[in-house]
């Protein structure tokens, strides 16, 4: 073997194969792909779903809006008849005319009206046969694609607005199923981007935290339970810009909304109370609509999530407080019927407390290491400290017993 292919032989068995993408870069992968791969399944599944409730009540609808048209115009017929033939001399008659004629005749029209059958489909009352044969067929707007991939959306997300809903038994069977398979998943990924939106706010948060002035960072707080209230108060905030936002562009696209009825939707909507008497109409946004809603939900749930252990934070502390500082002041309610001057003095050793914990607050300790329990802490210092001095004193003779001149209540919220 010539040296060269020796050479090159040997150059080739040293080299270690490579590795084409990074165990890190591979792990975001993965994740990016398991986030979006969840989202597109619930999407898939709603337009199935849309289009299977479209199958099976649009026939339904067809038959019951023809049934309106043609009861409204029967009816229609019998008032101008009845109008033409009848003679009225008097209330009473009016009043026959009005039960018989009049009154079914605003049935029909009502009727017709709630069914979502358009005005324009029927024909005028001076059409002919050659105008009713090139009127244009009935629509059923209500089952289109995009209203009924909406309505699915509704039932995955248990809005439920109330203003379209499956009439016949096969569609309200198949409602129930689509439910039961649709909304555990939708709650999956609502929860999964709940997560990243979090995690996203988290990390922004730090950033401009980084990058602020440092007389803005000092107004800042640094403990832990200063930290958790401005996280949730800047989380509400992110979600009255989010509702303002969707406000206006739905302000936008329904011609006769304004900014209070869009923001009302989008508050309705994003809680899941969903009433119904304000719903968008227009077909061309509902899709945008749909991924609105979606977003919103897990923003929603999200800072909901911060707002709600901000609270159980709080009413732990206040447990906490509450305990040791309770026995106080109750020991300190028996001892008012007794001698005063006991009593004047514990009270002022509670005082002195708080105020040096207050003291400490505001000459900057709160900026460094003051912990959550400071106060508790100080309160049992003066309370023991208090039963010392009580077991050190000569027991006064014993007094009939008397009435509690006092009670002290206090009601305390640090939420």
């Amino acid at each position: 073997m010539p040296y060269d292919d020796k050479k090159q032989l040997n150059e080739g068995s040293s080299r270690k194969p490579k590795k084409c993408i990074e165990p890190e870069t591979l792990k975001k992968i993965k994740s990016i792909a398991s986030h979006v791969g969840l989202l597109v399944t619930l999407m898939i599944y709603c337009l199935i779903g849309g289009l299977v409730f479209r199958n099976l009540e649009l026939p339904a609808e067809f038959e019951k809006l023809n049934g309106l048209k043609s009861e409204l115009l029967k009816q229609r017929q019998e008032l101008l008849s009845s109008v033409n033939g009848s003679v009225i001399t008097n209330l009473t008659d009016l009043a026959k005319w009005e039960e018989a004629t009049l009154r079914p005749y605003e049935q029909a029209v009502q009727d017709a009206a709630r069914s979502g059958l358009s005005m324009e489909l029927i024909p005028k009352i001076t059409a002919t046969e050659e105008d009713i044969l090139k009127a244009e067929p009935i629509i059923a707007e209500r089952w289109s694609i995009l209203q009924a991939v909406f309505f699915a959306s509704t039932i995955l997300t248990t809005i439920g607005y109330g203003n379209v809903f499956p009439s016949t038994t096969s569609g309200r069977v198949f409602c129930i199923m689509f439910a039961l398979v649709g909304i555990p998943l939708t709650l999956t990924v609502i929860a999964d981007y709940g997560k990243l939106f979090a995690e996203g706010v988290s990390s922004v948060a730090k950033r401009m935290r980084s990058k602020l002035p440092k007389k803005l960072i000092s107004c800042v707080p640094s403990n832990q339970t200063g930290k958790k209230s401005l996280g949730a108060l800047a989380a509400v905030l992110l979600l009255l810009i989010y509702l303002a936002c969707g406000a206006a562009l739905f302000m936008l696209w329904e011609t006769n909304w304004s900014f209070f009825e869009g923001f009302y939707f989008c508050f309705v909507t994003m809680t899941t109370i969903g009433f119904g008497d304000v719903v968008p109409t227009n077909p061309k946004y509902m899709l945008f609509c749909t991924g609105y809603i979606l977003v919103g939900l897990a923003l929603t749930s999200t800072i909901i999530e911060l707002v709600r252990r901000q609270y159980a934070h709080s009413w732990k502390k206040l447990q906490a407080l509450s305990g040791p500082f309770a026995e106080t002041l109750r020991k300190l309610g028996e001892q008012a019927g007794g001698d005063m001057s006991i009593f004047q003095t514990d009270l002022k050793r509670l005082m002195s407390t708080a105020m040096s914990m207050s003291r400490r607050k505001k000459s900057g300790v709160e900026k460094s290491d003051l912990k959550d329990t400071d106060w508790a802490e100080a309160f049992v210092a003066a309370y023991q400290a208090m039963e010392e001095s009580k077991k050190e004193e000569p027991k006064p003779e014993p007094e009939p017993p008397r009435k509690p001149i006092m009670q002290i209540i206090i009601y305390e919220s640090s939420v």
